[in-house]
């Protein structure tokens, strides 16, 4: 196959030859059978990559994927990492206008071609003995935007969507050494139309690229479909295993230990239920995690691969109108949270996200929105061991067409009811899914933010709900459309006043309420929250909100007078750029909480909240009647 430079405004064209999405685990294999340790099948390929910018796909090299490509004129750039923040292009940040408004007079799905940086990445390498003789392939974590890969000459694959995976099979081109990866990367393709995200806008490879191995038979995809009964006490246990390679005579044994290390079930992964009795529930008091190992062997019985993976045991529902985990309604004490380190803008690493998991627990948040795409997964992993919920959002914003347009031209809302652009956010939808579904943290799928409404969105809604009926789907963008209200299971507004809330919920509505964005961050803000948390009190479909956002967007630079400073929106000679408004979080850049989060842990202490707030009961009522035996 011939690549294509047309694919970059084609909506229908979002993946050429990549790999199915699947889940996010980890495939090990001991060495020897005598021996207890494993070793992975990974081979990493993150650090130092050759590397040239162009301002325009007409300047790139665009012979530079040949084996004979001369690369002296390449310099070299860290990934994973935006081109931006390495000394190539311009840094933006917007907010709902495009990139380009103001200087492109553009309709979806088109493409500026004088205005679209290309990022020309070359990575050599020798594979490991761990992976020779093996099929291998690629896993690109997050490319931003759409790529192109060749490996040793030969042209490989295609993708777009920034914030899942991206893998490719290498098999009929790999080496055991001299090899020569090179990827394509374009700063902005259809894709730009649906990734119209409040965030800088970069390019490049900014999440971590690696090689696995699949042995003759491997694991592919793996649903440890944890629930629980509604005693509390039964887990109920569907192990769902996808293999491919030689699968013929091919067995998979799984293990389940608690955390005590003791072995609740030990037999075949073979789909059916498992019952297993005194399972300790998951939730957010006591995320309990069950440490599953499945083991993988062939039609001879020589083990091919071992994989590991922590589950939880829990049931999410809904009980006459009302969220409930476990039987219990839950109340979101939430956050919104984009990825975000003032150094390395969204590639961050382990450290960012355990310092943000640090200031949850002492502040006593309990829920996080994934705004506006699925994370990294060890922030997920991290959910899951601190027991923090999550409603994991697809990578899908198209705010800039419908808000200018959208309501009176329907080819600008996209994706609307196109039928050209259902394929490419299902797909969206899907490998979302297909990666996280796993976490016992993920509660509720989101079919993303403000994107308006349509037919396709309501397509992703009913993927989620056919693929997965234990979770709940949620979309705010209904309330501007409400003939597709059927998307989202609950009613989730933005920024909607008090009373507003109590007017819904006094018309005793089907739908429970949640906040999916509120308290605006910005400036000497969070005033007033206690007149949104007092209504968790009063009504059980009041359920909570996610405040917008957790950490400011800043990036640290040398200022005129050689200060470092943290710069904002338009600190960056960017227009068009909407300044600073991107400083809207609860913890400054640099992560020092700002003074507003005392606020935040104060409300977000129900305990505390409510032991005070019967306190200012008592104290009244006794004055009262002070006042009634004066009188």
């Amino acid at each position: 196959m011939t690549p294509e430079l047309r694919w970059l405004s084609d909506p229908t064209v979002f993946a050429v030859n990549r790999l199915d999405a699947h889940s996010d685990h980890l495939c090990c294999r001991t060495l020897d059978e005598a021996e207890s340790g494993l070793t992975s099948l990974r081979q990493s390929l993150d650090g130092a990559w050759r590397f040239a910018w162009s301002a325009n796909p007409a300047a790139r090299p665009a012979d530079f994927w040949q084996p004979d490509a001369d690369l002296s004129g390449f310099g070299t750039i860290r990934v994973p990492g935006h081109i931006e923040l390495q000394g190539y292009g311009q840094l933006q940040y917007t907010n709902t206008l495009y990139p380009w408004d103001g200087r492109s007079c553009l309709r979806p799905p088109q493409v500026d071609w004088n205005d679209d940086p290309v990022g020309s990445y070359v990575k050599e390498f020798d594979l490991d003995e761990s992976l020779r003789g093996q099929r291998v392939c690629v896993s690109f974590q997050g490319v931003e935007q759409a790529m192109y890969l060749w490996c040793n000459g030969q042209f490989v694959g295609y993708a777009e969507d920034s914030f899942t995976p991206s893998e490719f099979d290498l098999t009929p081109y790999i080496r055991d050494e001299n090899n020569r990866l090179c990827v394509e990367v374009y700063k902005r393709s259809s894709a730009a139309w649906i990734e119209d995200q409040d965030f800088f806008r970069f390019s490049g490879i900014f999440r971590s690229v690696y090689l696995y191995a699949k042995p003759k038979v491997h694991i592919n995809d793996i649903w440890l479909k944890a629930d629980l009964a509604a005693d509390n006490t039964t887990g109920l246990l569907t192990p769902l295993v996808k293999l491919d390679g030689e699968t013929d005579g091919a067995s998979v044994a799984l293990v389940v230990t608690d955390p005590e290390g003791y072995a609740v079930y030990e037999g075949p992964a073979a789909g059916d239920t498992i019952e297993i009795e005194g399972i300790q529930p998951w939730s957010h008091a006591t995320p309990v995690l069950y440490h599953a190992v499945l083991t993988l062997r062939d039609a001879d019985g020589f083990l091919q691969e071992v994989v590991p993976y922590d589950i939880g045991f829990r049931r999410f529902e809904m009980i006459n109108g009302v969220m409930c985990l476990n039987g219990e309604r839950v109340v979101f004490n939430g956050v919104n949270r984009h990825e975000w380190n003032a150094d390395r803008g969204r590639a961050i690493g382990a450290d960012d996200m355990h310092a943000a998991m640090a200031v949850f627990k002492k502040n006593n948040i309990n829920a996080v929105r994934t705004c506006h795409y699925p994370d990294q997964s060890l922030w997920y992993d991290l959910c899951d061991r601190n027991g923090i919920y999550m409603i994991d959002e697809t990578n899908l914003e198209s705010h800039g067409s419908w808000q200018k347009l959208g309501a009176v031209e329907p080819s600008w809302n996209v994706p609307g009811s196109l039928p050209e652009w259902k394929d490419c956010v299902v797909d969206r939808a899907r490998s979302m899914f297909e990666r996280d579904k796993n976490h016992a943290a993920v509660l509720i799928w989101s079919c993303g933010n403000e994107s308006y409404a349509g037919e396709d969105i309501l397509a992703m809604s009913q993927f989620f709900h056919d693929h997965d009926p234990g979770r709940l789907v949620h979309y705010e963008g209904v309330f501007h459309c409400r003939a597709f209200d059927a998307i989202s299971d609950m009613e989730s507004r933005m920024y909607a006043k008090p009373w507003e809330i109590r007017e819904y919920l006094e018309s005793h509505p089907k739908k429970p309420f949640i906040l999916c964005e509120y308290m605006h961050d910005m400036g000497n803000s969070l005033g007033g929250m206690e007149s949104y948390v007092r209504l968790a009190d009063e009504f059980d479909q009041y359920q909570g909100g996610f405040i917008w956002d957790y950490m400011d967007q800043a990036l640290r630079h040398t200022d005129a007078l050689g200060r470092s400073v943290l710069g904002y929106g338009g600190d960056f000679a960017d227009r068009n750029t909407d300044y600073n408004f991107s400083g809207n979080g609860i913890v400054y850049a640099d992560g020092a909480e700002k003074p507003a989060m005392q606020d935040v842990r104060y409300w977000y202490d129900t305990p505390a909240r409510r032991a005070a707030h019967d306190a200012r009961n008592a104290a009244a009522a006794a004055r009262a009647d002070r006042d009634a035996v004066k009188a």
